[in-house]
């Protein structure tokens, strides 16, 4: 009896001392990690998670979609739910395409109450991992960017990252309106990890559309045709751009080498680039106008004033020559621009002086930007004439020893084929600025004029023609800078500028090619471009013939 009784005194001795244990656990849990505690139950209770606002559609001038965003699934996980990390991170791989190892790393992560583990799937890949049903593994439907056409216009749009926002090009410029506001919701889970309630605490405002003047077929056969470049002279680069210089609209604006937009990272940076807006080069002889034009409204010259020209002029300490060696003769001033003459064109630079020529070229825009509404706008290099050396002179009418951009010498070029009044070239519909007179309609006429001769029989492009229009235009080869302060022999850059109908211009083309290989003249690498560009897009557009 007494040994029962002892017994019976210990088991509550026992009993006494768990029940104070748990007491003091309690205790201590309730005072002491109580805000630790309450923290991590409501982590696995409830979680807010941002929700993007859908972004803005881009569009072309006719309302042809360039940028979209579209619903796909993003998943994400508690790791508080998680029990075997190891074998859901097996079961998750191949739906998510990521290394199981990378998986367990984030779902054992159990100080984080929230984890993404992949973002903007496509939804068939979203509906596999939702019908595995495993606990604390979610999904969201998250909007995510993407370029129906590719390739088309991608170094202009730019790209959008993981988190929605732009990061280059008119996705990262235009950021704050294609953006919109992000929203906030909130899910609440039960006890099971299951979803009792879902409540947008704040709603998503999509952002605003974007339209272009951008022309989507014109784009397309622009780039087909730089893309034929590519292929026949594998260039470091080349750009093509088409504007109205009637508005100052761009129709078109292309780079070569190819970048696909839903793919934009993984492309080198150099072929990312807008070289249109962003690269600067050496114009060569398509700078030569600019000359010209600057030394008829001085009234120093008229179109057909005859200047005798010797074989070579010596500029200080440099000897200038034509690209074709020839005799002395005598040229009109129309003359030197049709077949594009060195000693010409310095000659009429000379006559200018350094003062009134800086005057003229910064007059049309060089030195400066443009203001185009694309960001990364380069400016150029034009050096003043305090910089100048003894041969600046013998450098600069040539269009040799300055910078400039593709946009750059389009807008003078329009300026030129619009009676003298510069349109400013937009990118963004209904963006156009207050238009500038840059010269009297005769003196541009006059240019303009002049400019029809280069694509006749003694001018640098006689190969470039479309039955039935009269085109302008003038043609450039420019030696590249071998960066040791002269020239390199080997490298070239090619290029044509030109516009129809010669009388009545409504489109407006630019053709650069960067270190063609096998040809290096521009009227044999981009005048021909050119006349593929136009000879599309004239009909197209419904231009009459002349």
């Amino acid at each position: 009896m007494r040994l029962v009784e002892r017994r019976i005194g210990l088991l509550f001795a026992i009993f006494f001392l768990a029940l104070l244990a748990a007491a003091g656990r309690a205790t201590w849990l309730g005072t002491v990690r109580a805000d630790e505690l309450r923290e991590r139950a409501l982590a696995q209770q409830v979680e807010d998670l941002a929700v993007p606002a859908r972004r803005g559609t881009i569009t072309d001038r006719n309302g042809a979609e360039l940028a979209i965003s579209e619903d796909a699934i993003t998943v994400f996980a508690n790791p508080f739910l998680i029990d075997d990390p190891a074998g859901v991170a097996t079961k998750l791989s191949p739906h998510l395409g990521q290394p199981p190892d990378e998986l367990q790393a984030l779902l054992s992560d159990r100080d984080r109450g929230f984890v993404y583990l992949a973002r903007k799937l496509d939804p068939d890949r979203g509906a596999a991992v939702e019908k595995l049903g495993i606990e604390g593994i979610d999904t969201v439907v998250e909007p995510r960017r993407r370029y129906p056409h590719g390739t088309l216009a991608s170094q202009l749009l730019g790209s959008v990252g993981t988190d929605n926002y732009g990061l280059a090009g008119l996705e990262q410029s235009h950021e704050r309106s294609l953006h919109g506001t992000d929203g906030r919701r909130r899910v609440v889970k039960d006890a099971m990890g299951d979803p009792v309630s879902m409540v947008d605490v704040e709603r998503a405002r999509s952002g605003q559309d974007l339209q272009l003047t951008i022309d989507s077929a014109i784009q397309a056969r622009v780039e087909a045709v730089l893309a034929d470049v590519g292929k026949e002279y594998t260039p470091a680069g080349a750009t093509a751009l088409v504007l109205d210089p009637r508005t100052g609209e761009l129709l078109a604006l292309a780079n070569w080498p190819a970048v696909d937009a839903n793919r934009f990272s993984e492309a080198p940076a150099e072929d990312r680039q807008n070289r249109a807006i962003e690269g600067s080069f050496e114009p060569g002889s398509t700078f030569k106008p600019f000359t010209v034009a600057g030394a008829l409204e001085d009234g120093l010259v008229k179109p057909g004033t005859e200047l005798d020209l010797a074989p070579t002029i010596q500029v200080a300490d440099r000897t200038i020559r034509e690209s074709h060696a020839r005799g002395a003769e005598t040229l009109t001033v129309a003359d030197i621009l049709a077949q594009s003459s060195n000693v010409g064109a310095v000659t009429i630079g000379l006559k200018l002086g350094a003062e009134r020529f800086d005057r003229w070229v910064r007059h049309f825009g060089f030195g400066s930007g443009t203001d185009i509404d694309a960001p990364g706008e380069a400016t150029g290099i034009l050096p003043r004439p305090s910089e100048y050396s003894g041969s600046t002179l013998g450098n600069l009418p040539l269009g040799q020893g300055l910078a400039a951009t593709p946009i750059q010498m389009a807008a003078g070029y329009s300026a030129l084929a619009n009676h003298g009044v510069l349109e400013p070239p937009h990118v963004i519909a209904g963006a156009g600025r207050a238009p500038k007179r840059l010269l009297s309609a005769t003196t541009a006429d006059n240019v303009a004029k002049m400019l029809e001769g280069v694509l006749g029989p003694d001018g640098t492009a006689q190969e470039a023609s479309v039955d039935g229009y009269k085109l302008a235009g003038k043609t450039g080869t420019a030696e590249k800078p071998d960066g040791r302060g002269g020239y390199s022999s080997t490298k070239y850059f090619a290029s044509f500028i030109g516009f129809a109908p010669a009388r009545d211009p409504r489109l407006l083309v630019a053709v650069m090619v960067d270190e063609p290989r096998g040809s290096i003249y521009g009227g044999e690498v981009a005048a021909p471009a050119f006349e593929k560009i136009v000879s599309f897009a004239l009909p197209y557009l419904k231009i009459p013939p002349d």
